[in-house]
């Protein structure tokens, strides 16, 4: 018996195992809920100009989703998730809400943009300037400036006269953005907000002043609600089936395949922590179809160890010894796995790119699975495998299911 290689696989367990028991009640704490499983609802806006003739831009349509998000953190909404979707809507989900009727009315008004006086006084809004007029340009130190233009020059000719050497405020909704001090009297109509910006945080109040300029209505095209008792109901029957499901494939890896499933009983463990680790690391907000993609990940990873020990099996019954089987049934069997994980890929990237809102979540995580499963349990299994068939501990086929019987002369 090799100790040293018998002692590696021990360690590589234990250590294995410790960081599983360490981590795991910090890893699944720090997970974000979908509002499926925590409650919330989920919104899907269309966007259309206040102004007849006027288009939904690409960076106006930003600018107002950048708003929204403003506007649900304002409400002490915990890491709502706010993107665009097409040409002109909006997705909106928000958890663990509970006055969602204040949130919901608050959310779907439009940007107001505005001017304001040191006294608070609202001297111009967002609709006073001309049509994509504010525009970036530099100084003559090379440094960025917001370029403006109005439409009415006598309205802010009397405004910049008011405020000579005051700073003249811009808003959007109540968060301050900007406050630029009046230099000169304009009579032209046209403006230059100059500052020690960054050439980001004036294309911010550039966009921001365009979308002022044009305003978007928004009308809720789609609206999902979950109440918070039942997205935990949801929550604890989904984890419940999980464990199960999981529990009875290991027992099956156990009883069919024996010293194998043993192995294969702890690369999916492996499996399942690195899955939690990963979208710890990358804050992603776990929902009922990315639990969906997590458990059928699991199957598929019991797939690949399964097509690796049948290939054992055969190479068992062929005659030869037990090392050889192992090394030529893992060779035989890596490019099967890997064509059978690529075109699920391949499906998963086209759900992901085609699919909106939980479709693409659960495209994504399957896609994930697919990744960790070839790690853990393709080259993570079939190390600590080698490890234990060389430590000489397993000697017999029938550690490997393979009955004398069926083993014929090579």
């Amino acid at each position: 018996m090799d100790i040293k290689r018998l002692a590696a696989f021990l360690g590589i367990v234990l250590i294995v195992f410790a960081s599983i028991g360490l981590t795991s009640p910090a890893l699944l704490g720090g997970i974000k809920l979908g509002l499926d499983l925590r409650g919330g609802f989920e919104i899907l806006y269309v966007a259309e100009p206040l102004e007849a003739g006027q288009q939904v831009t690409k960076e106006s349509l930003l600018e107002t989703a950048r708003s929204i998000e403003q506007r649900a953190n304002a409400q002490k909404v915990a890491e709502p998730e706010v993107t665009t979707e097409g040409q002109d809507r909006i997705r909106v989900r928000v958890a663990g809400v509970a006055n969602e009727a204040q949130v919901r009315e608050v959310l779907k008004k439009p940007a107001e943009l505005t001017f304001r006086g040191p006294d608070g006084t609202k001297e111009m809004v967002g609709s006073d300037f001309a049509v994509g007029a504010a525009q970036i340009g530099y100084d003559q130190s090379n440094r960025p400036q917001i370029n403006i233009e109005v439409k009415d020059a006598e309205k802010f000719r009397k405004v910049t006269e008011k405020l000579l050497g005051k700073p003249l405020a811009i808003y959007l909704d109540e968060t301050e953005l900007s406050a630029p001090i009046v230099q000169n009297v304009l009579t032209d109509g046209k403006a230059t907000i100059s500052g020690n910006y960054t050439y980001e945080e004036a294309k911010q109040i550039a966009d921001t002043i365009n979308l002022g300029a044009l305003p978007l209505k928004l009308t809720e095209k789609y609206t999902q609600s979950v109440g918070a008792s039942l997205g935990l109901q949801s929550l604890h029957q989904t984890v419940k089936a999980s464990a199960i499901a999981s529990i009875l494939i290991i027992l099956f890896m156990l009883i069919i395949y024996r010293v194998p499933g043993l192995v294969a009983s702890i690369s999916i463990v492996t499996f399942i922590w690195a899955m939690l680790g990963v979208m710890y690391l990358m804050k992603a907000t776990l929902t009922l179809p990315g639990i969906a993609a997590f458990v059928l990940g699991v199957g598929m990873a019991v797939d690949s160890n399964i097509i690796t020990y049948e290939r054992i099996k055969d190479e068992l019954r062929s005659g030869k010894s037990l090392f050889s089987a192992l090394k030529a049934g893992s060779k035989n069997s890596f490019r099967t796995i890997v064509d059978a994980q690529l075109t699920t890929v391949i499906a998963a990237a086209v759900l992901y790119f085609l699919g909106t809102g939980a479709i693409q979540g659960f495209a994504l995580t399957l896609i994930l699975t697919i990744i960790v499963s070839i790690l853990t349990n393709v080259f993570f299994s079939r190390w600590l495998l080698h490890l234990l068939v060389r430590s000489n501990l397993v000697k017999k086929p029938e550690y490997f299911g393979v009955k004398e019987s069926e083993i014929h002369a090579l």
